[in-house]
C-alpha cells in the first residue's frame, strides 16, 4: 500500500464546481488503483478580514473543513492570502496538522506555486519525498517573479520528480533552470465514454470553452470570427470579461455562461470546430474533449499544441492572428474532416494510462524515502 496526499489548491468544491475538474478526475483514478490510499489535501486561500465577507468569498468561507467529494476525502486547510511570495509558507503551516493525521508515502503536488513550494516545506519537515506536477500558467507567470521564481526552483531541486503536462512545458522548466533528468511528461486523461461521437453536428456552429480571462484569447477570438461567413460562435465560460466580450460580440455570437462538465459533450458534439486563441496553455482538456466527441480544433502553438494537433484531421495550429483564425475554421466548416479520424487523434490520452503512469512516478518517488 503507498499512502498518497494530493496537495492542490486547484480543486473542485460546491462553490466552484468546474475548479480543477481535471485534478480531481485525475486524483480519482489514482485513488481507483489497486494499493494506493490518496487524501486530498485542497488549501484554501482567504484574504484578509473583512474581504471574506464580501460576495465573491462567502460562499468559500462556507465550505465545509472537510467532506467526502467524489470518492474522496478532501481536507481544505484555510490560509491568509495575500499579494507576495509568503503563501507557500503560509499554505505548508495549515496545511501540516492534516498530513500529520494522515502520515502519507509521498505528497503529490499539483501546482508549482504555491502547491509544490509548499510541498517541498511539508517534506523537509514530515521527512518524506514529493512531485510536483506543472500544467503551465504556474510556470508561464509566476516564474517572471524573482522572488516566486526563486522558491520554485528550489522545491524543484528538492523535489524527487517532476511532472510536466507536455513535453512543450519540459522545454520551459528545462530552460528555467529546473533538473531535465527528473522531469516526466504526465499527459491529461479524457473520458472516453462520456466525451464521444454524436449522431450529427446541428450546421456551422463554433464552439469555444474557457474561462472568459485575457489569457485565452476571447476578444482575438471575436475578431476573427466576423471573418467567419454563415456560422454561429458558442462561447462556454465565465469570468471578469464577460460584459466587454458581449459589448464587442455581433449578433452570431452567443454566451453560454458556466457550461456544466456533464453538459460539455453535447455542445462540443454538436459544433463542427472548436477554436480557442490562447496566449498560453499547458495541455488544455478542452482540446482532448473537442476531439473525443469527432470535433477539429483550431488553436495557436502554444503548450503542448503540437502534441495533440499531430495529424490533418485533428484540426489546425495557426498564428495568433485574426485573419489565421479565421481561415483556419473556415475550411473546417467547408470541408469537415470524418469525425471518426478526430476521434482517432484523441482516443492515445485515457484516464486509464494517466492514472497509471502517475502511480509508476510516485512509487519510484517514494522509494527514495528508503
Amino acid at each position: 500500500m503507498i499512502r498518497v496526499t494530493t496537495l492542490s489548491t486547484l480543486f473542485p468544491d460546491a462553490a466552484r464546481p468546474g475548479f480543477g475538474r481535471f485534478v480531481e478526475r485525475q486524483t480519482q483514478g489514482l485513488a481507483a488503483r489497486e494499493g494506493v490510499s490518496v487524501e486530498v489535501v485542497a488549501g484554501l486561500g482567504l484574504p484578509p478580514w473583512p474581504l471574506p465577507l464580501h460576495p465573491r468569498w462567502r460562499a468559500l468561507r462556507a465550505l465545509p473543513g472537510a467532506e467526502r467529494r467524489g470518492g474522496l476525502r478532501v481536507v481544505r486547510p484555510r490560509f491568509l492570502s495575500l499579494p507576495g511570495s509568503g503563501n507557500a509558507a503560509r499554505l505548508a503551516r495549515a496545511a501540516l496538522p492534516a498530513l500529520r493525521a494522515f502520515r502519507p508515502d509521498v505528497i503529490d503536488a499539483e501546482f508549482f506555486w504555491p502547491d509544490g513550494v509548499a510541498a517541498a516545506q511539508l517534506a523537509r519537515a514530515l521527512g518524506i519525498p514529493f512531485s510536483i506536477k506543472a500544467r503551465g500558467s504556474d510556470i508561464a507567470h509566476w516564474a517572471g517573479v524573482p522572488a516566486i521564481r526563486r522558491q520554485m526552483l528550489e522545491a524543484a531541486e528538492a523535489a524527487g520528480g517532476l511532472l510536466a503536462v507536455s513535453e512543450a512545458l519540459r522545454r520551459e522548466m528545462i530552460a528555467l533552470g529546473m533538473p531535465p533528468d527528473r522531469i516526466r511528461v504526465h499527459h491529461a486523461g479524457i473520458d472516453l465514454d462520456r466525451f464521444r461521437l454524436p449522431g450529427a453536428p446541428a450546421g456551422r456552429v463554433v464552439a469555444s470553452v474557457g474561462n472568459l480571462v485575457p489569457v485565452k484569447g476571447h476578444k482575438l477570438l471575436l475578431e476573427a470570427f466576423r471573418g467567419v461567413p454563415d456560422a454561429v460562435l458558442l462561447i462556454a465560460g465565465e469570468g471578469p470579461e464577460r460584459a466587454a466580450l458581449e459589448a464587442a460580440a455581433g449578433d452570431r455570437v452567443r454566451f453560454l455562461g458556466a457550461v456544466g462538465h456533464d453538459a460539455l459533450p453535447r455542445l462540443l458534439g454538436e459544433a463542427r470546430v472548436m477554436a480557442l486563441a490562447s496566449e498560453r496553455e499547458g495541455l488544455a482538456n478542452a482540446w482532448l474533449e473537442a476531439l473525443a466527441c469527432g470535433t477539429p480544433i483550431v488553436v495557436p502553438d502554444v503548450g503542448g499544441a503540437r502534441e495533440v494537433v499531430d495529424r490533418p484531421a485533428a484540426g489546425r495550429i495557426v498564428p495568433r492572428d485574426a485573419q489565421a483564425i479565421a481561415a483556419a475554421i473556415t475550411e473546417l466548416l467547408d470541408r469537415p474532416p470524418e469525425r471518426a479520424a478526430v476521434r482517432a487523434a484523441a482516443e492515445r490520452f485515457s484516464w486509464a494510462r494517466n492514472a497509471a503512469e502517475l502511480e509508476a512516478h510516485l512509487r519510484s518517488v517514494s522509494a527514495q524515502r528508503h
